[in-house]
């Protein structure tokens, strides 16, 4: 599903290089496509079709580009939150509620960050996101005008403890596979939720002694990351400071372009699949869309994310990613990234470079 914008553009290029593995590495892949967000609102008056989330439960992974922008902003539709972003109902018709966000560095785009030489050059960190619950989802909420004819705007930020259990033992399980550091974010200071969020991640660490678990509010945790972000490995957070800190973590890549994402229903182990909902961590900028500028890389990340997690194919993942850093080695970059190239070059260095 392209989605609007930019979001079709990108999504072209991963079906490519989807196709491109088909070819060379013999995978048989059944590719079946619908329209989700703006897209579908234009067609069917709704972001995303009960249809659609039938295929989509029928499916063993959801490739989207992105989704929304201006034309259907303020567009409220009936129904809860999940019903006013197409992206967000599959997350939770799916119950794909753990969202991995990697961000690491490549040192040939170091000149594309503001960090001087050195500092940031190594850096992999993996933002962890729950995808849903939190203030993203919680009821009540509203506009709504005070005796005095004032507006007033509320949300409600809800999580049970199940619910914590469950993206915190992603957490866990990830930062055992990595370096074995978790740094959990949170405003236990200031709100409740956070407080069972902290109680909740604290209780859970004594399960894994061998992982190193920092506990942080989440406006110093934004300072260190931006001050040092090699000291960081494996970050959980809610939906909302999730979706901050992946945006945040961008900055060592060089472009918010660079940055693949999945949405899973759970870790799968070694060997093992699990269904995922697949999409570059991008919006669908409208300024650029229809003129070929759009940084693929993102989404063909996110193809080696899909075949990692949702194909049982880590050897796969690895051909992509080494693609695309000899893709960048040789100059071969977008606008956001200094170059010239359009996304349809950049497409193609990197599958030249798997066929190689």
């Amino acid at each position: 599903m392209g989605g609007d914008g930019i979001g079709t553009e990108v999504l072209d290029q991963g079906i490519r290089l989807i196709d491109s593995l088909s070819t060379t590495y013999g995978v048989s892949i059944d590719i079946t496509e619908d329209f989700l967000g703006g897209a579908a609102y234009d067609r069917f008056g709704t972001f995303c079709r009960d249809e659609t989330v039938v295929r989509a439960k029928q499916s063993d992974a959801i490739l989207v580009g992105a989704v929304g922008g201006p034309k259907w902003d303020g567009i409220t539709m009936e129904g809860g939150p999940e019903m006013q972003d197409g992206l967000m109902r599959l997350r939770k018709e799916l119950d794909c509620f753990a969202g991995l966000r990697p961000a690491k560095a490549f040192p040939v785009l170091e000149d594309r960050t503001p960090y001087r030489p050195g500092l940031a050059s190594r850096a992999d960190i993996m933002v962890l996101r729950e995808m849903c619950g939190g203030a993203f989802f919680g009821v009540p909420r509203g506009v709504e005008t005070d005796r005095d004819g004032k507006r007033v705007g509320f949300d409600n930020s809800l999580y049970t403890e199940s619910e914590i259990v469950r993206i915190a033992r992603v957490g866990f399980e990830l930062a055992r596979r990595r370096s074995g550091r978790l740094c959990s974010v949170d405003k236990a200071n200031v709100m409740q939720t956070y407080v069972l969020w902290r109680e909740v991640i604290r209780e859970m660490a004594t399960e894994y002694p061998d992982i190193e678990l920092t506990v942080l509010y989440a406006d110093n945790a934004a300072y260190q990351l931006a001050r040092n972000p090699m000291a960081f490995d494996v970050i959980v957070g809610d939906n909302l400071f999730g979706d901050i800190f992946s945006d945040q973590a961008a900055v060592v890549c060089g472009s918010l372009g660079m940055l693949p994402s999945a949405c899973l229903q759970h870790l799968p182990a070694e060997n093992e699949t699990a269904r995922g909902i697949y999409e570059p961590v991008h919006g669908t900028a409208p300024d650029i869309a229809g003129l070929d500028q759009a940084n693929p890389i993102g989404m063909l990340l996110t193809v080696a994310m899909m075949a990692e997690y949702s194909m049982g194919r880590s050897d796969l993942k690895q051909v992509i990613e080494t693609a695309v850093e000899r893709s960048l080695a040789e100059g071969i970059r977008t606008p956001d990234l200094g170059g010239s190239a359009t996304s349809q070059e950049v497409t193609d260095a990197v599958i030249r470079h798997i066929r190689a």
